[in-house]
């Protein structure tokens, strides 16, 4: 009931429009009282960090283009074969954003489908969908919310530029998991968060999350499975000075997989302290730990429970030209498409460098390892490990065109999961041009 009343919540209200930086210095340190608003730091707010330099980022526009996209995989297995082929694929990709900001509210709404042709497997021609909603606003003085939605449905591990990306600093971030390369898949994870700042120095906050991963043909996927998961958290965030911040978190969290004739049910409940340090402007360094509980069900082996400890790490950084961001985690959780819990480690990063005005080159990397909490159930689903990454540059070719090229590759080794030990590895090298627009929105 605890958990229904949380996720209600989540879905309705979140946490405040604040950055995940500090303002911009103006002569000094600023003064800290109620009329100065406290930030919610990376453990607590579940923001991604910005990608993007700021000289890059603008609000209150509507942006749109077409990309076409050329690309090369060089380990492809078609339908009904086992031997890996080199292929061919086109892609076309329309995009459209509204990003509106107002005194009380930030909100941004992008749809970006996709269409892609394969020159010899035609059997894996697909058309994707990605939309994503977040709101973010402050409904007075002291009381915010955020509100944060995204949907995927794609058959190809690399239907965005970086798909690797999205480094948080929250220990309840989800695991990636496994990912069968050209299965289709639709994923949706919500999340609201609600925050009120009891004094200058003071705020308490909470919120849920909600996340569903589906496999339309499950034949497709031998040794995954469908999942789900939800959670609800609440904090204490209190103010040391313009530049710490320190606190605690409770977090609960519920992970079910579903294959067709069992069921892993895995819930925990975790307490985190944590520091986040502003050392200077556009810089944030966070660190969170504490105690963590796990409980397993599974059919049909005997239910399994433990404590065990859970830490989190990130930094994030935001320049005039530079954006750089990473995060490390150890945690137990569930789903992503793997039967059972893990014993989770996962490090991402990612950096973009606008070198000069049309050029920029950007990097991710994502590292993650998932072992099984139960000796009996890694009989069955041992886990695995998946590293991954992306380089590419980018030119601006005038004032609507960009070109760029890139290459992307990722490692899977996950020896229970046929549909990946087929073709544990994915290489790609691609080239696109893109169309762009924007257009002002009154202010």
């Amino acid at each position: 009931m605890l958990t229904q009343v949380c996720l209600s919540i989540a879905l309705l209200v979140a946490l405040p429009a604040c950055a995940q930086v500090v303002p911009a210095a103006t002569g000094g340190t600023p003064a800290v009282d109620e009329e100065t608003p406290m930030q919610t730091p990376p453990p607590v707010s579940g923001e991604p960090f910005p990608t993007l330099s700021t000289s890059e980022t603008r609000s209150n526009y509507l942006r749109g283009g077409l990309s076409f996209e050329t690309a090369y995989d060089d380990n492809e297995v078609p339908y009904g074969t086992t031997h890996p082929i080199g292929d061919v694929m086109y892609s076309v990709r329309p995009t459209i954003t509204i990003d509106l900001t107002r005194p009380r509210f930030h909100q941004t709404l992008t749809y970006n489908p996709g269409f892609t042709f394969y020159q010899r497997t035609s059997g894996y021609n697909e058309s994707d969908q990605n939309a994503s909603f977040n709101l973010q606003s402050r409904l007075s003085q002291h009381t915010a919310f955020n509100l944060r939605d995204s949907f995927q449905k794609s058959s190809n591990v690399f239907d965005q530029d970086n798909p690797f990306s999205g480094s948080t600093g929250s220990p309840q971030a989800p695991t990636a998991g496994a990912v069968a390369p050209f299965a289709d898949r639709l994923n949706n994870t919500a999340n609201g968060e609600i925050s009120y700042q009891l004094s200058a120095n003071r705020m308490l906050g909470g919120g849920g999350t909600s996340s569903k991963l589906t496999y339309p043909t499950l034949s497709e996927v031998p040794g995954l499975c469908d999942s789900n998961s939800r959670g609800g958290s609440a904090f204490y965030n209190l103010r040391l000075s313009a530049s710490q911040y320190t606190g605690g978190t409770y977090q609960y969290s519920q992970y079910v997989s579903c294959p067709a004739n069992k069921q892993s049910d895995t819930q925990t409940h975790a307490f985190y302290f944590y520091y986040t340090f502003y050392p200077m402007h556009a810089l944030s360094v966070s660190f969170s730990g504490g105690p963590q509980y796990y409980s397993v069900a599974q059919i049909p082996f005997p239910s399994s429970s433990s404590w065990t400890p859970s830490i989190t790490g990130s930094l994030g950084w935001q320049g005039t030209r530079t954006s750089l961001n990473a995060s490390y985690s150890r945690t137990v959780n569930g789903g992503g498409g793997l039967l059972g819990a893990f014993h989770s480690n996962t490090a991402n990063a990612q950096t973009r460098w606008q070198v000069t005005k049309p050029w920029a080159v950007e990097a991710t990397a994502n590292y993650e390892i998932h072992k099984n909490v139960d000796s009996l159930l890694a009989s069955t689903s041992p886990g695995g490990h998946t590293i991954s990454g992306t380089f590419a540059a980018e030119r601006t070719l005038g004032e609507r065109l960009v070109a760029k090229f890139g290459y992307q590759r990722q490692h899977q080794s996950y020896s229970s999961i046929a549909a990946i030990a087929i073709l544990p590895d994915s290489d790609r090298e691609y080239v696109s041009i893109s169309y762009q627009f924007e257009r002002p929105l009154g202010r």
